[in-house]
């Protein structure tokens, strides 16, 4: 579902900051990944090649087969808008909409009427314990009501592919956990291929495998079975 291939990305004129050092990868359809290591080893930069928001100085980056680097940038815009879902540390919900209108977003960049938007984004927050904050704005819900909007409103297209970038980071421990086991149970449903970026090695046990970066390289690899990621 997602393969690199000899991925670099440097960054400077003068002293070159390596990003990435030739980092090659595939994440299988369906498989959890989880990303860690200390900050500056790369995990952002590969998450921003990966979603097609930055470009590789070498290598190739397929989503579902497709080189991503070959497209145009509305090209690659449309492929984040149906492939691509993302979940940010920070949420990046619209301020000014309500739950339910920033969850039926991507449909209505699609093209699709409000209407049917807002049925479907209904039932998504339905899906995610959020049946009662329809109508509510951000800054009226707690940070973990928040992410489960942003989880919802990445999941609402059904993206074969699910970014999410330290999805538990302003959250306490217990709603931290609570929003991990919501996305075991989507990745259950929709069988959605996640990479998770984390600092949390209790978030990387969700996952069914778990790369750690340093000085932009993959330096350690650890598959785990049921029973790990169980608990």
């Amino acid at each position: 579902m997602i393969e690199l291939e000899n991925v670099s990305r440097d960054y400077g004129d003068g002293k070159v900051v390596h990003a990435l050092n030739n980092v090659s990868l595939r994440v299988a359809r369906g498989e959890r990944l989880a990303v860690m290591g200390p900050s500056g080893s790369g995990k952002s930069t590969l998450l921003n090649l990966i979603c097609g928001l930055d470009e590789p100085t070498a290598g190739v980056i397929k989503i579902d087969g497709v080189n991503i680097a070959l497209l145009d940038d509305d090209t690659r815009t449309r492929l984040r808008r149906e492939k691509i879902g993302m979940v940010f540390q920070t949420f990046n919900l619209l301020p000014t909409l309500t739950t339910v209108e920033n969850v039926s977003l991507p449909l209505r960049l699609q093209g699709i009427s409000r209407k049917e938007s807002e049925i479907r984004a209904n039932a998504m927050l339905e899906k995610v314990g959020l049946e009662g904050r329809a109508t509510h704005r951000p800054d009226q819900l707690s940070g973990g009501e928040r992410q489960r909007t942003a989880i919802a409103r990445a999941l609402i297209f059904v993206p074969p592919v699910l970014l999410a970038d330290e999805p538990t980071g302003n959250l306490d421990s217990a709603t931290g956990e609570d929003i991990l086991i919501l996305l075991d149970d989507l990745h259950f449903e929709f069988d959605t291929t996640i990479l998770l970026v984390t600092h949390n090695v209790e978030a990387a046990r969700h996952c069914d495998r778990i790369l750690r970066f340093r000085d932009g390289m993959v330096v350690q690899e650890e598959r785990l079975n049921l029973a790990q990621v169980m608990g």
